[in-house]
């Protein structure tokens, strides 16, 4: 007898019994408030056409449905280990909640790490270790500015990567950007512009700005130099960052549906309000990279001379030399770049293009600061890189590749009180965070959530100069890719320069110089003639 016969059977023997007991103890008639409920869900699960199993297995089948709504928390609290949650397993996220509370962020007992699996890595320390790391009120800064740079910017090591409001709610951006004023670190605006929420704290900005020329734009989506000028020249805004693609959806454009853009949305981003607003995938304020090296000097005159950069995951290796060829021709340079990984985050992402496209992080990093030198430009540009930047050892292996500096986004987000529910594309996170449901926004109160941040930033900061100091050095510009072993087979050992030798400087200038590993992207232009 197949299922739905025998729910039709159960469900007359049930009523039938009821009705027969009835007729000597009459309260047992209440039961018929739960039984026809349930009664009635089954056969309508008879014949409704979109859901197989329940059409099936009627009423049983919705078990299924009610169990796969509350996998990812099953998963999270009873079955995954704490090295095998994903994006950020509960090693990082436990770490980053104490610091956060300023709780002991010591472990018992050793590593879980499996040390002899293919992929580890650890810092080589030295027999003559450093006594004391900086304190707070010490901390190492990085000089942001290049030649042509009017207002260079003192950053910290550590700064909160890209997030919009919109994205975030506004109570989360309101306790980041306290935050980074209190620990004296940067926020970024992510590109959907300066809210008043960025502003209300004073904390240092970085102003991204994206495809869709949020809070700087005309009508018609194209670039508007007055209203850049308004925004630029506000004190709080010390960097400038122009975003050619992020790391979990490289080359996508996205679109800010009409439900979405209210009345404050549209007044911050410059559009009007109630329609869908489109983001196309590439820049329209230039097309080639001669353009795009004017289009940054014409920020920064704009800007009255604030540091101008720019954010990338690494794609075509060949444009980034293209690039390159192009601040040579021009004698523009950025002041900064920002390399984001393939590894990197997002509210809402489709899954190709988030598992599937984009350079990782280690490798982007690696090309362009290497492709950097062998064209001359390493001194005149910062590098800063995002991507999985959570603890103090990810922090020295950036560095140790050729980073200056840091940013992190997921690590601010569970300061603040992420719980990674993974529902951040959905409006409903549960902590408040990643919503603009005003109900579950009014759950993160702010005055509880910004110490959290700078704390977090301060113990992550100071255990990256432990790092240093165990590691024998004065001062983190010393860590190279010497510093930083990775096992790449059961019996194999290698440290990062040996996996990925250093430029020589100026070599990509001639042609006689050009490494072999780069002369199969490399074009003969007329920089190279």
């Amino acid at each position: 007898m197949k299922v739905r016969e025998q729910f039709i059977l159960i469900s007359v023997i049930v009523v039938v019994a009821i009705i027969g007991i009835a007729l000597l103890w009459s309260p047992i008639l209440w039961a018929f408030v739960i039984i026809i409920p349930l009664i009635m869900l089954g056969v309508f699960d008879i014949f409704q056409t979109s859901h197989t199993i329940r059409r099936n297995f009627p009423l049983i089948g919705r078990a299924r449905y009610m169990l796969e709504s509350i996998r990812p928390e099953i998963m999270q609290y009873f079955v995954e280990t704490d090295t095998e949650g994903r994006p950020l397993n509960r090693i990082l996220r436990s770490l980053i909640y104490r610091r956060a509370k300023g709780q002991t962020d010591t472990e018992p007992f050793g590593t879980q790490m499996d040390l002899y699996h293919s992929g580890y890595e650890w810092l080589e320390h030295s027999m003559y270790a450093k006594q004391n790391p900086k304190e707070i009120g010490e901390f190492p800064r990085l000089l942001i500015g290049g030649k042509d740079c009017k207002q260079p910017y003192s950053s910290s090591l550590l700064n909160i990567s890209a997030m919009s409001f919109g994205s975030l709610s506004k109570n989360a951006v309101l306790a980041m950007n306290k935050g980074a004023k209190m620990g004296h670190f940067a926020h970024n605006t992510g590109e959907g512009g300066i809210s008043d929420y960025h502003l209300e704290h004073g904390g240092d900005l970085i102003w991204q700005i994206g495809t869709g020329y949020f809070g700087c734009r005309n009508d018609d989506g194209t670039f508007n130099d007055v209203t850049f000028r308004e925004n630029a020249t506000r004190p709080q805004v010390k960097l400038i960052e122009i975003k050619l693609s992020q790391g979990a959806k490289p080359g996508h454009g996205g679109i800010l549906p009409a439900a979405k853009n209210t009345e404050e949305i549209a007044r911050i981003r410059h559009v009007k309000p109630g329609i869908a607003v489109h983001s196309p995938p590439s820049h329209t304020a230039f097309a080639d990279p001669i353009q795009f090296m004017h289009f940054i000097k014409r920020l920064r005159d704009l800007s009255d001379g604030k540091p101008i950069g720019f954010k990338l995951c690494l794609g075509r290796k060949q444009e980034f030399m293209d690039f390159c060829e192009a601040m040579i021709y021009t004698g523009i340079t950025p002041d900064f770049i920002t390399i984001d990984g393939g590894e990197g985050g997002t509210g809402a992402a489709p899954v190709e293009f988030s598992n599937s496209m984009g350079m990782p992080l280690r490798e982007g990093l690696i090309f362009v600061h290497d492709t950097l030198v062998g064209f001359g430009l390493r001194k005149e540009i910062k590098l800063i890189v995002a991507g999985k930047i959570i603890t103090g050892f990810h922090m020295a292996r950036a560095i140790a590749l050729g980073a200056d500096g840091c940013n992190s986004a997921r690590a601010m987000m569970l300061a603040v009180g992420c719980i990674q529910a993974l529902q951040c594309n959905l409006n409903t996170c549960p902590t408040g965070v990643a919503t603009q449901n005003a109900s579950l926004v009014k759950g993160l109160v702010v005055e509880d959530k910004w110490p959290r941040a700078k704390r977090y930033h301060e113990a992550t900061i100071h255990s990256f100069l432990e790092l240093v100091a165990a590691a024998g050095l004065n001062d983190p510009s010393e860590l190279t890719r010497n510093h930083i072993s990775k096992r790449v087979g059961l019996y194999d050992v290698k440290t990062y320069d040996e996996i990925y030798p250093y430029m020589e400087p100026n070599s990509l200038l001639d042609i006689n110089t050009i490494p072999e590993s780069y002369q199969k992207f490399f074009q003969l232009t007329r920089i190279m003639k």
